[in-house]
């Protein structure tokens, strides 16, 4: 992270420390109950009363009905607190191998705008594969355009949020240069800052991403299990193989922050193809986007992108249909493994690949089911990323939300 003075100071200057502490829980968890403000500050009723008065004074808060029904009282509607657009913003972005998205939101989790267009959004130049200088200025534009059409300015974003698609250390370094060799020698996140005014940039690999924007802003999060943590792996399939484990409510990133590569699980150790990652028999191998085209050109030399081949399969091609079963074979014989391992309550696929639906989800589901430990494998309900192409970028805004919550954020 590059830290600046042109940021959005944070919390706001002059607010109480119990103020500056609810202030961080609504940026940390989002739009809350007075109820829950207590059980994540502890404070008493009086005490949030006070503080929330302040913020209110300050204009940093608003409210709003609770919609849900969840925080409901006998006899009316739960309010909901949320910081409002005053408070500041945040962004999260994701460079992909064929696209690059940016989110706006404020530090209420409140969506401000994004780009690009729904339809564009993969098939969005540069890539993460092009020029590192190339991409990160296309990046920085997009950042600069967005915030301009909405009449915000760079000094209102406390912090940006930075997804690639390779493993990502602790110290925010490549972990793994031999899978992106044109940056091994670059620092994204100190790269991206410097266009962008010095604002703070955190970064991490997209699959961790995905797995913090569904945690945080998906639907099944609004539904987690009651009174215990919440377990979930989060796949992505598109022009690699990755996940992100959610563990006890939090992101697990593992000592060297590169947990979560399902692609560079060894599924046959006597495989003599090298994968790019310098091992042997990787998942990659059998179900990455180069060798699933290889085979979908078999029938459709002129096949474009793993998108034509899921509409293809969708309007029911056999062979196209057999292609990416054999996919869901693959991947689910290795989620099996991490099935075992961690015992997830729900696994999400997500990535290009995703939209295949049940065509995909199928084969992951029976192969999970003959691979993991029967208790385990009952327990992991599995579904499409409800947050679908844009689950990382929302994972990178989480970030920077998160980021700005924490209490080393500022000094107090």
């Amino acid at each position: 992270m590059v830290n600046s003075d042109k940021c959005c100071p944070w919390p706001p200057a002059g607010l109480s420390h119990n103020a500056q502490r609810l202030a961080r829980a609504l940026c940390a968890e989002g739009p809350s109950t007075r109820l829950r403000l207590g059980e994540l500050t502890g404070f008493s009723r009086p005490t949030i009363t006070a503080g929330l008065g302040e913020l209110k004074k300050r204009r940093l808060i608003e409210t709003e009905t609770d919609s849900s029904g969840q925080g409901q009282t006998i006899g009316r509607p739960a309010r909901l607190i949320r910081l409002s657009r005053r408070a500041g913003l945040a962004v999260g972005i994701e460079i992909g191998r064929r696209h690059i998205q940016v989110v706006l939101t404020d530090l209420g989790h409140q969506l401000i705008d994004r780009i690009p267009a729904e339809a564009d959004a993969y098939r969005h130049p540069p890539t993460a594969d092009a020029d590192p200088d190339e991409v990160l200025d296309k990046t920085a534009e997009m950042v600069r355009t967005l915030l301009a059409r909405n009449n915000c300015q760079l000094g209102e974003i406390t912090a940006i949020g930075l997804g690639i698609p390779v493993p990502i250390t602790r110290d925010g370094q490549i972990g793994a240069p031999t899978l992106a060799p044109r940056w091994a020698n670059v620092e994204p996140a100190e790269a991206l800052a410097k266009r962008l005014d010095n604002v703070p940039v955190l970064i991490d690999n997209n699959a961790n991403l995905g797995a913090l924007g569904e945690y945080t802003f998906g639907e099944f999060h609004r539904n987690r299990p009651a009174g215990r943590s919440y377990e979930m792996i989060y796949v992505k399939l598109a022009a690699g193989i990755g996940a992100g484990i959610i563990h006890d409510g939090q992101l697990h990133r593992g000592a060297s922050g590169t947990a979560g590569e399902l692609g560079h699980i060894t599924l046959d150790p006597k495989d003599p193809t090298k994968c790019l990652c310098g091992n042997q028999g990787c998942l990659e191998l059998y179900a990455g986007e180069e060798v699933l085209l290889g085979k979908a050109r078999i029938a459709w030399p002129d096949l474009s992108d793993t998108l034509e081949l899921v509409d293809r399969a969708k309007a029911g091609d056999h062979f196209c249909i057999s292609v990416i079963q054999d996919v869901g074979d693959y991947v689910g014989l290795a989620l099996g493994i991490l099935v075992n391992l961690t015992g997830p309550d729900l696994i999400l696929i997500g990535g290009e690949l995703s939209d295949a639906g049940d065509i995909l989800l199928g084969p992951i589901r029976q192969k999970i089911d003959r691979t993991a430990m029967p208790a385990a494998a009952r327990a992991a309900a599995i579904s499409t990323a409800p947050l679908k192409k844009w689950s990382s970028a929302w994972g990178a805004a989480a970030l920077a939300l998160t980021t700005t919550a924490a209490e080393t954020a500022a000094p107090s």
